[in-house]
């Protein structure tokens, strides 16, 4: 084993490497920071160039630019309330509230700080308990993607706010946003008004960019000159509360990373969702309340952590079985492929320094967080000074450049705009949408894998509790809706239809 670390060391040292791995995080935190351009698009736009790299350098441009664009997708979102990668989204609200109290720098160094945390976590487990994990994820099936899309749905109750019933539409809005397209058991077209463009569905980023970008765009029109400048806190001051924040969190930023890492070593999970189930179980179970909706940092640590832990357990099935946790880890296989290095449970004997130089590259490109954080935090004073007039028309045109450059086409600029004007009534009958998102990214994988599995069963509805791991998971959800009613008709009840309700239990027993 020391002689394989040794030789993994002599691999990453080479000058090539570490040079790939600096201009991947460069490149990995511009593309982040730019609204509606993903961490997926920052490796695409990648593989062209690693044709010119050794294969270690190959990969760690590939490594080191999407963890450090997953983390580059919280700038834009803290302070222009736009995020920059769809894994932003869940705690976009948090971040931007707490900009406006002039904690900008705050923020930013959290996400950086305890995203480094998370991706260290995932990196461990992927060096301790890959061939573990990995032969778990494999073991699901349509049954348990089912229960972990409803039960990523049940999150929306958690992110919804105070007012449940507006949470529900919400939730409601976004799932029927996500049937536009073919029908995946019968092929039939669904609300596409003969467009061949919908035919697929409606492309997540540019709904993304609509949703969050253009009401911001469209408030500063309609009420200008209402935006004040808020100051901010100095750098100094911000890294104080980041520690700070991190004692009194510690919970949040290992719980986090747990789930991180595993949701993101189930194949096709991914970051996205393993920031909004982490952000949703922290809200659920956090001892603060009061505080969430008005801009609170426990969300931020959960879902940073999670977000950038989901990366290295993405590696997890892709490394051992070839199996790719993602879109990431999916271009990542390819260029391991065109590398001569194939992946699966015999390259840890055959390229056992390959491995060990790929665990030592992930170590590095999470280091590098800490570095681009505090820039990040300078950067974050000069944009909050900028006057918002000059801002949003050049907001309008990064989004419709991001809208555009995910197809090529102009219907994801027409996507955008009407899911934008949406969202701005939404916000304006106070409807949170934050739900509806959430609707628009599970709404497919939900309606999927439970066609998949009806039809493998021929309609047996019971088969969902057949596997272990899919009636574990089939019970956990069942609670999770059943719970809250009971606690809520239990709350109605007056204490006079208590005690008559436990006399007749007695009366029963006796």
């Amino acid at each position: 084993m020391i002689e394989h670390l040794l030789a993994a060391l002599a691999l990453v040292a080479q000058p090539s490497t570490l040079a790939s791995i600096l201009l991947g995080a460069i490149f990995g935190f511009v593309v982040g920071a730019l609204p509606g351009l993903t961490a997926t698009m920052a490796v695409a736009l990648m593989v062209p160039i690693t044709f010119l790299l050794s294969p270690i350098a190959a990969i760690a441009s590939v490594v080191s630019a999407a963890a450090m664009c997953i983390f580059a997708g919280d700038i834009p979102g803290a302070l222009l309330r736009i995020p920059g990668t769809p894994a932003s989204a869940a705690y976009v609200e948090e971040a931007h509230a707490l900009t406006r109290k002039g904690e900008a720098g705050f923020v930013l160094g959290t996400s950086a700080l305890y995203s480094l945390i998370g991706g260290i976590i995932g990196t461990c487990v992927l060096i301790v308990a890959s061939p573990i994990l990995a032969n778990f994820a494999l073991r699901f099936s349509a049954f348990e993607f089912f229960w972990l899309a409803c039960l990523g749905l049940s999150c929306a109750v958690f992110v919804a706010g105070e007012d449940t019933v507006k949470g529900l539409v919400s939730l409601l809005i976004g799932l029927l946003i996500s049937t536009v397209g073919m029908d995946y058991g019968t092929g039939q077209m669904r609300f596409t008004f003969g467009s061949v463009t919908l035919m697929e569905g409606v492309s997540f980023i540019p709904a993304l960019i609509g949703m969050f970008a253009l009401p911001e765009i469209l408030r500063s029109l309609a009420w200008r000159g209402t935006v004040e400048r808020i100051a901010q806190a100095s750098t100094g001051e911000s890294w104080g509360k980041v520690f700070r924040a991190g004692r009194t969190y510690w919970k949040g930023v290992l719980r986090g990373s747990a789930l991180g890492t595993v949701i993101g070593a189930l194949p096709g999970a991914g970051a996205d969702i393993a920031a909004w189930i982490s952000f949703a179980v922290a809200k659920r179970f956090s001892k603060e309340p009061e505080k969430w909706g008005k801009g609170h940092i426990e969300g931020i640590i959960a879902g940073s952590s999670a977000n950038n832990a989901a990366l290295g357990g993405a590696w997890i099935p892709a490394l051992v079985f070839a199996i790719p946790g993602d879109t990431i880890t999916a271009i990542a296989i390819g260029v391991l492929y065109l590398k001569g290095l194939n992946p699966g449970p015999t390259v840890f004997i055959d390229k056992p320094d390959m491995v060990y130089a790929l665990f030592i590259v992930f170590m590095i490109a999470n280091l590098l967080l800490l570095p681009f954080g505090w820039a990040a935090m300078r950067m974050a004073g000069v944009v909050l000074r900028i006057p918002r007039d000059l801002i949003m028309p050049a907001l309008l045109i990064l989004a419709c450049t991001g809208a555009f450059a995910i197809n090529n086409d102009v219907s994801g600029i027409l996507v955008m705009l009407a899911l934008g004007v949406l969202a701005f009534v939404m916000e304006s009958a106070s409807v949170p949408l934050a739900p509806a998102v959430l609707g628009i990214v599970l709404g497919k994988i939900l309606e999927e894998n439970l066609i998949q599995a009806l039809t493998s069963t021929q309609g047996n509805v019971l088969a969902f509790f057949d596997r272990p791991i899919s009636a574990f998971l089939g019970v956990i959800t069942l609670a999770v809706w059943t719970v809250p009613l009971v606690r809520l008709a239990w709350r109605r009840l007056g204490p006079a239809q208590r005690v008559a309700a436990a006399r007749t239990s007695d009366a029963a027993e006796g």
